[in-house]
């Protein structure tokens, strides 16, 4: 009973330390830093060696957190592995994925060998004992991180051969990792212990992997069953993270009962099996998606509580001794990944730039290296520390190089799809409507009326244009860059997109990419579209809805909606830009407005601000104002100056 008190206590004060981490990391984001590390961190500020708040047993009493997370860890490694998403640069990601895995741990394996009269624990070790700790550290430097690649990949929009290549070896190589890691710790079992290689111990190894792949198809026909059955999905959360720790309490039990009953014990693989079943709800059954969305909600908070439980556990006297070593470690890693690449990028027929910087995207790493390096830990527990400590400092360097390595990579080969920088206002509003129908006339005419300068945009050939002689018609070959910069969009604050759904697309990527329009105001088709189009920041009219919606705040607040639509006599809303920095620090309640201006909102930085008389204006504030035609002019003369 004391024991499980003790361990609810210690779960209760790592709790408050988890959501504490949590916060503290955001500002490692700032600075340029990855968000785990942060948690590394703060884990280790918090364990027994600096601050105190975990004492030295928390490891071992929290134990059941490691097991959740490196269980959920291989469900996420392997939900990422969709083979059908991976066939267009199958050969390039095969040879690469050989290049960095066999190149990769041979050389490293070879280096850390010979390496082993640097490194404290291993310089009294037997050369069997070397062999071990040199392919299970070899085996780690192979481990790469599918989130921090894909953090990468999303924060810059990436898309071509060569991020789809990174992505898929990535993927492929962290399970392939796993199955390696299961030989090589049943290898460095037999090689620690001075087991003898015999085909008795053949026979078992083939047995344990044999098992973990059958126990890993049960473990997807249950994860299969769970997802199948139609309850919230909070429940099926909770019962997912369940398997994977009950794979866990079948290792240990299995482990100590053969032990008892034969004298030695029978290792599964719980990261094999859990790899297998996450592999195959995701390839051979048809809830790949809902397991990819449960995997996203729940994956931050199991990562908060593992990696800042990790940091809490490095042996922090022993890192100041491993140091060097680590930097020397960190070294040939980077060496031998740039052979393995070179192999695999040759090997695969990519271009000389490939080659060259086919190195870069797979440098970072987080939870496979670290949950491996845990087990190891667990396993060893002679060396097992010291071991564990050094990886970690290889891998938290490995945070800090890894991430600018991949961004300026992906720069070098052209795949970014950042957002362009928004042009220079030069003092008119322009907009520019792309789509000739009777809605883009009422729309160009409109604006007109409220002192816009606006344009319509078409492919149409035969526009009679006397039709229109109060509006500005300009055609254009097709929707690619050169021809709309015929039609001088650079210049427009606003552009209109009034086509199908494909073409707005293709014309809002465009905008976004290379020209950087400060507004792209998009009509929707498709409803299920609407994501693509927000991902691309633009501000989305959906005409399913909008009648609806207006019609609903005419009956609630007749007022209000015809106000902010501009249809009281002399009346309008604007959207004015701080520009004039003699505002700058200004209080909202010292601003010297006319009587007939209402200040609706403030928007910084993307987001909305909720406003009060004492926020402080800031250059580049959007300010969202209502009141007389006339007022609003003269306060927009002010703010823009």
């Amino acid at each position: 009973m004391s024991d499980i008190s003790e361990t609810l206590f210690l779960l209760g004060g790592f709790a408050i330390i988890a959501v504490a981490a949590n916060q503290i990391a955001g500002f490692f984001q700032k600075i340029r830093l990855p968000f785990i590390t942060g948690l590394l961190v703060i884990g280790l500020f918090s364990g027994p060696f600096i601050f105190k708040l975990l004492p030295k047993e928390s490891g071992t009493s929290l134990q059941f957190i490691n097991d959740i997370s490196l269980a959920f860890i291989a469900f996420a490694a392997a939900a990422e592995l969709y083979v059908k998403e991976l066939r267009s640069r199958f050969k390039s990601i095969k040879w690469m994925t050989f290049g960095q895995l066999f190149v990769t741990f041979v050389f490293s394996s070879i280096a850390i060998f010979f390496l082993a009269g640097q490194i404290n624990f291993m310089r009294d070790m037997n050369a069997a004992s070397k062999i071990a700790v040199s392919i299970l550290m070899a085996t780690i430097f192979v481990a790469r991180s599918p989130a921090s690649a894909i953090a990468v990949i999303n924060e810059m929009r990436a898309k071509g051969p060569f991020v789809q290549t990174a992505m898929g070896v990535t993927v492929v190589k962290d399970f392939l990792v796993i199955l390696l890691f299961a030989i090589c710790l049943s290898v460095s079992k037999a090689l620690v212990g001075g087991e003898p290689f015999s085909l008795f111990f053949l026979l078992i190894l083939i047995g344990e992997l044999l098992s973990s792949f059958g126990l890993g198809y049960v473990v997807g026909q249950l994860l299969k069953q769970v997802l199948k059955v139609r309850i919230h999905q909070h429940f099926k959360t909770v019962i997912i993270l369940a398997i994977g720790y009950g794979v866990y309490v079948l290792y240990y039990y299995v482990k100590h009962i053969t032990l008892d009953q034969f004298g030695k014990d029978f290792h599964l693989e719980p990261l094999l099996i859990c790899i297998i079943g996450s592999f195959y709800v995701t390839n051979y059954s048809k809830f790949r998606y809902e397991f990819l969305k449960i995997l996203e909600e729940v994956g931050p908070l199991v990562y908060i509580a593992f990696f800042t439980l990790t940091g809490a556990s490095v042996s922090l006297d022993i890192l100041p001794k491993v140091i060097g070593v680590a930097l020397i470690l960190f070294s040939i890693r980077l060496i031998t990944m740039i052979m393995g690449s070179f192999v695999g990028g040759t090997l695969g027929g990519d271009s000389g730039l490939f080659r060259r910087i086919g190195w870069m995207p797979y440098v970072t790493q987080a939870g496979v290296g670290l949950g491996l390096a845990t087990i190891v830990a667990n396993t060893f527990p002679a060396w097992g520390n010291e071991f564990a400590t050094i990886v970690i400092a290889v891998i938290v360097l490995n945070q800090f190089v890894g991430p600018p390595l991949f961004k300026w990579s992906i720069n070098l080969v052209g795949e970014s799809r950042l957002k362009a920088n928004i042009p220079h206002f030069d003092g008119v509003r322009d907009a520019l409507i792309i789509g000739m129908e009777s809605q883009s006339v009422a729309l160009a005419r409109q604006l007109k009326e409220h002192g816009w300068e606006a344009e319509i945009a078409t492919r149409h050939k035969d526009i009679d244009r006397s039709e229109y002689p109060d509006l500005k018609i300009v055609s254009i070959a097709d929707l690619s860059l050169p021809s709309l910069q015929g039609a001088d969009i650079a210049k427009a604050e606003a552009v209109v997109l009034m086509l199908t759904d494909k073409e707005n697309q293709q014309v809002a990527e465009l905008l976004y990419e290379h020209v950087g329009t400060k507004d792209i105001v998009v009509r929707l088709n498709q409803r299920y579209n609407f994501e693509k189009f927000h991902k691309l920041d633009c501000l989305i009219v959906d005409p399913s809805t909008a009648i609806v919606s207006l019609m609903d705040h005419f009956v609630r607040s007749p007022q209000a909606a015809s106000l902010l639509l501009g249809m009281e006599e002399n009346q309008d809303t604007m959207d004015v830009e701080v520009l004039n920095k003699d505002l700058r620090g200004l209080a909202l309640r010292d601003l010297r407005l006319p009587s007939d201006i209402i200040i609706l909102s403030v928007k910084r930085g993307g987001h909305m601000l909720i406003t009060h008389g004492y926020t402080r204006l800031r250059k580049g504030d959007v300010l969202t104002m209502v009141g007389s035609s006339d007022s609003l002019d003269k306060v927009a003369l002010r703010f823009e100056r």
